[in-house]
């Protein structure tokens, strides 16, 4: 087993990696919160497990010297994490806007479709665009209904929820991109770069739902 020679992908691993610690630790804080909310807390820690799981799945994939075999488990693997990933994520996004009975409703399907994105991907190889859409559209959707519980003063936080996924849906676009890249003593290309906006984002969302989860 051997470390990449990239520097690039060293940067890259090493972001992934710290997506992986900010999620681990975004679960902690999120089950340290006293609230009646159960649901909500446990929706939104199991998709930042999945998230944390894709980084440092996406850490071994990019740091490490892997045969090509291994190289596609990984990323098999992590396809389905990101398609879960998100699935959960509109599921807490659900709750928020209609309520603990229609989040668990939707929850069975959420998770068909999660597989389905993945099976897609599998049985037809180079439209992973197909899934690029799909989070596209949830991050839509979780954004204009954290904007309308703003604009409606429903739901303490939401402000600061709209935020965090406006800050994703900007890393999303940078990884789409892949002609952005930066030099902070080391080089990042796109994919360090969306790392680096993703966790900015995950705090962001972070700090919103604490704020919905306390008791006024």
């Amino acid at each position: 087993m051997k470390f990449t020679s990239i520097p690039t992908e060293k940067t890259t691993a090493l972001t992934d990696l710290l997506i992986a610690l900010v999620a681990a630790a975004g679960i902690c804080y999120l089950q340290g919160i006293e609230s009646p909310e159960a649901w909500k807390i446990n929706t939104w820690s199991v998709a930042f497990g999945f998230i944390g799981l894709c980084g440092f799945l996406g850490a071994i994939a990019h740091g490490l010297e892997l045969t090509e075999a291994n190289y596609q488990q990984i990323w098999n693997l992590l396809n389905l994490g990101l398609a879960l990933a998100v699935s959960i994520l509109l599921i807490g996004v659900a709750y928020d806007l209609w309520g603990l009975v229609v989040s668990k409703k939707m929850f069975p399907w959420m998770m068909v479709m999660a597989v389905g994105f993945y099976l897609i991907t599998r049985l037809y190889s180079g439209i992973f665009f197909v899934f690029i859409v799909y989070e596209a559209l949830a991050l839509v959707f979780a954004l204009g209904t954290y904007s309308w519980l703003t604009l409606t003063g429903q739901l303490n936080g939401s402000a600061i929820m709209a935020l965090g996924i406006l800050i994703s849906i900007v890393a999303a676009g940078i990884q789409v991109a892949k002609n952005v890249s930066v030099k902070l003593i080391v080089e990042f290309d796109h994919n360090g770069v969306f790392h680096i906006v993703q966790i900015i984002g995950i705090l962001f969302l972070l700090a919103g739902l604490r704020s919905s989860l306390l008791l006024p």
